[in-house]
């Protein structure tokens, strides 16, 4: 059986699954993505994961200045204390008139001397993680696609050589056309997306385009750039859980309601209420999530048209004391703003929610809050 190749952990929480367990080590790899789609987040990310394990690294920037990713930093809390950033740019008298080249093309000069400076400070830190930001500007200094294509083969083979793992920085190509010069050279692609919604925040979305030797979870997932830095959300898939054979009984604390269902609801199961409005649906789903409770049993409430206040006043009506098993712990309920919200965070919530806190009844109310949530995204009922 042929060795799996040894995996580092990118520091992102929800990637390294999308990955199957990270990135292999020691090879070249691009990240593409619109502007804004958290491209300078993800890496810096990714360095600070090696750093806390005590490994030295390196951030070369060509496009950004290293004031700016300090402020990107400062902005999710972190410190680049013990991060080396390196920074490439055109001194300001360089670019007075009187001072460009008229014999040679600056790329003819500028290119090699840009690589040198690359090459040096790689063998002076000896990093194990290197961050380039961006290759925009090294495709606009070799000016025609053979010397571009052979500078990024000669970075491939001298990050191999030095046995550390690399990130290329690029934007995504205009109108989704793939850059193959590169595509073809990297060991991996992760691509970001940035798209803008009917209505509510936007929405980003990943997926992993390429990555030699390995399995990984295909696929667009989407991902949420908060205080603290990236969070993926992989997709749900069916093919990735074992299925269970359902269990008896949940019950609702209802004579009635027990007895027509044969002694309750088969554990394991999805059921789903429907009549018109004003007919109970939300107050029977409630009374199966406070009967769980009170055995004692993990229950959680996603709600989308109710406010807690209603919620609270109907239950009461109903003789439901639903804040006793909230201060408890054994009650969660939540609402959701719905402007706000992308399918992956959603499913990704329910999921972390019954793996960590045990659930024993889980209910969302409604669907059709669900699907009106989010107008302008397909295949809501498949997720």
């Amino acid at each position: 059986m042929q060795n799996q190749p040894n995996r580092i952990h990118t520091g992102i929480a929800g990637l390294d699954d999308v990955l199957g367990g990270g990135l292999p080590e020691a090879h070249l790899y691009l990240v593409e993505g619109d502007p804004g789609a958290g491209k300078t987040t993800l890496a810096l990310q990714f360095l600070l994961e090696a750093h806390r394990r005590g490994e030295p690294v390196l951030y070369i920037t060509l496009s950004e200045s290293i004031r700016e990713l300090k402020t990107i930093a400062h902005s999710h809390g972190w410190s680049l204390e013990g991060i080396t950033l390196f920074e490439i740019m055109p001194a300001p008298e360089t670019l007075l008139p009187d001072d460009q080249y008229t014999v040679f093309h600056p790329g003819d000069v500028e290119l090699g001397a840009t690589f040198k400076r690359i090459f040096d400070q790689v063998d002076s830190v000896k990093p194990r993680r290197v961050v380039l930001d961006s290759l925009s500007e090294i495709r606009l200094l070799a000016r025609d696609l053979s010397r571009y294509r052979r500078q990024i083969l000669g970075l491939k083979q001298f990050f191999a050589s030095k046995r550390c793992a690399a990130l290329l920085l690029d934007d995504r190509p205009i109108g989704g056309r793939p850059d193959f010069t590169v595509l073809s050279t990297v060991h991996g692609v992760l691509s970001l997306e940035r798209t803008h919604r009917e209505f509510g925040a936007i929405r980003r979305r990943l997926q992993v385009l390429k990555l030699r030797g390995v399995k990984f979870f295909d696929g667009y997932h989407d991902y949420e750039i908060k205080t603290g830095g990236l969070s993926v959300f992989p997709r749900l898939a069916t093919a990735n859980h074992k299925p269970l054979e359902p269990q008896s009984g949940s019950l609702s604390g209802v004579e009635g309601i027990d007895l027509l269902l044969g002694g309750g609801l088969d554990r394991g199961t999805s059921t789903l209420l429907i009549g018109p409005a004003g007919s109970g649906k939300s107050s029977i789903a409630l009374q199966y999530a406070a009967a769980a409770a009170e055995r004692g049993e993990k229950a959680l409430v996603f709600t989308f048209e109710e406010s807690l206040t209603t919620i609270f006043r109907r239950s009461h009506g109903l003789g439901v004391d639903l804040k006793k098993h909230i201060e408890r712990g054994t009650l969660t309920i939540r609402q959701f703003d719905p402007a706000e919200l992308s399918t992956g965070d959603f499913v990704h919530q329910i999921r972390t929610s019954v793996e960590e806190q045990q659930l024993h009844a889980f209910v969302l109310d409604s669907v059709n809050g669900f699907l009106n949530a989010m107008p302008g995204e397909q295949f809501l009922m498949s997720q």
